[in-house]
């Protein structure tokens, strides 16, 4: 119990731990409410228990070995998380990746983003009570799952955007399994709309709780749907865009209420948006054409010649025993991430390690809006805000 000096005098207040076990925190998160009865005054927030070291681990690793640890930052995101990083190498060494592998990440990085509203949205909602919603997004989320694993072979952490390019052709027909979702998936989101949108209940949960106003997003540097919610149209596609993202038509959606039913509204509505990127990126896709940039000594070669040319087979070895080189400098590269600006920041001196590497993570950035969120709110509101911020522990603590 602590004493505090109010407006109508000397009053109590009692310090209550959320967390660091708390179930509905998305993650090893520690909160330290301090409560007037039931209102929250005050919420400071711990972070700092999954003690992962990414960035530290990258400067021990090859440019080539550190796309591995990039997947377990976002681990609902990995193949954005590789994005970034691969593009802020590729920036360093000036590598002009092929447009068929630039649509092929973009339409991948695009399922990626639907993956992780169906987690956020699927969790979210049996956070506040509906159960069923959660059941039908990790449904839709393992069709999403297979496809991964079609073209990388692995499902969640699939390493699969590499330095110059991709890591594999992927396997003939997959194209026609991502059709099938872009044709199954708007009822599917008709249908959790159905279930809440207009649900008395989750709008009581959600509208009017943990209303951020967009001078105060702005100031805190919040990013993605949590700021687009509080109506600033800003999405780094539009903005910055990179992956040839300038040639897909696609809206930003924008909300100008800033509670957590903006927010809502706005990833629902981004994954309709998203879909329609996938299809787009369908179309663009040329049946045939490289894969990876065309850049002996830093890219592999591709295993049929490594098998029978003995350069390629010097190649292969010393990119995979040695590294390499980039020139020394410092680049910045950002992405649109399903929770906003994730940006990579690198510096080389000149070896085949990376000298520093450092992550702008947009859920580190957007958990300081929490604190703004909550203060006034009941205790429940409190689970509701740190749900439609949508954050992942793993990028906080990296």
């Amino acid at each position: 119990m602590t004493t505090v000096q109010t407006a109508t005098g000397l009053e109590q207040t009692m310090v209550l731990n959320m967390g660091p076990q708390h179930p509905s925190t998305h993650g090893v998160l520690r909160v330290l409410l301090e409560l007037d009865g039931e209102i929250i005054v005050k919420a400071d927030v711990d972070i700092g228990y999954l003690h992962t070291g990414i960035e530290k681990t990258a400067e021990a690793l090859t440019y080539s070995q550190a796309i591995t640890i990039t997947d377990r930052m976002d681990y609902l995101a990995p193949l954005s998380n590789n994005l970034a990083y691969c593009m802020a190498v590729e920036k360093l060494l000036g590598l002009e990746v092929p447009k068929r592998a630039q649509y092929i990440r973009v339409l991948l990085t695009e399922l990626t983003r639907i993956g992780s509203h169906l987690v956020w949205l699927g969790t979210h909602a049996i956070d506040l009570g509906a159960m069923s919603v959660f059941l039908y997004c990790f449904r839709e989320r393992e069709e999403l799952l297979k496809i991964f694993e079609l073209v990388s072979g692995q499902r969640m952490m699939t390493s699969y955007f590499r330095i110059g390019g991709l890591a594999l052709e992927p396997p003939v027909g997959w194209t026609d399994h991502v059709r099938k979702i872009v044709q199954n998936f708007p009822s599917r989101f008709d249908e959790y709309e159905e279930l809440l949108t207009r649900n008395r209940i989750w709008l009581g949960r959600t509208q009017g709780v943990g209303v951020l106003s967009a001078e105060d997003a702005i100031a805190l540097g919040v990013s993605g749907p949590s700021l687009r919610g509080s109506g600033v149209d800003y999405d780094v596609r539009k903005y910055f865009p990179y992956s040839s993202y300038e040639e897909f038509d696609f809206q930003v959606p924008v909300r100008t209420e800033g509670d957590c039913y903006a927010r809502y509204l706005c990833r629902v509505a981004e994954m309709r948006e998203s879909l329609k990127i996938v299809s787009q990126a369908l179309e663009k896709i040329p049946p045939e054409g490289p894969i990876k940039a065309d850049a002996p000594g830093i890219v592999p070669p591709q295993r049929e010649k490594m098998k029978t040319e003995m350069e390629a087979l010097i190649y292969h070895f010393k990119i995979f025993t040695e590294g390499f080189a980039p020139p020394p400098g410092e680049v910045y590269q950002r992405i649109e991430s399903p929770r906003g600006e994730l940006g990579c920041f690198l510096v080389s001196d000149g070896s085949p390690k990376p000298y520093r590497m450092k992550i702008r993570a947009p859920s580190f950035v957007n958990l300081q809006a929490l604190q703004k969120m909550v203060e006034g709110r009941l205790v429940a509101d409190a689970i509701a805000c740190i749900g439609t911020l949508d954050i992942i522990l793993g990028e906080i603590d990296r």
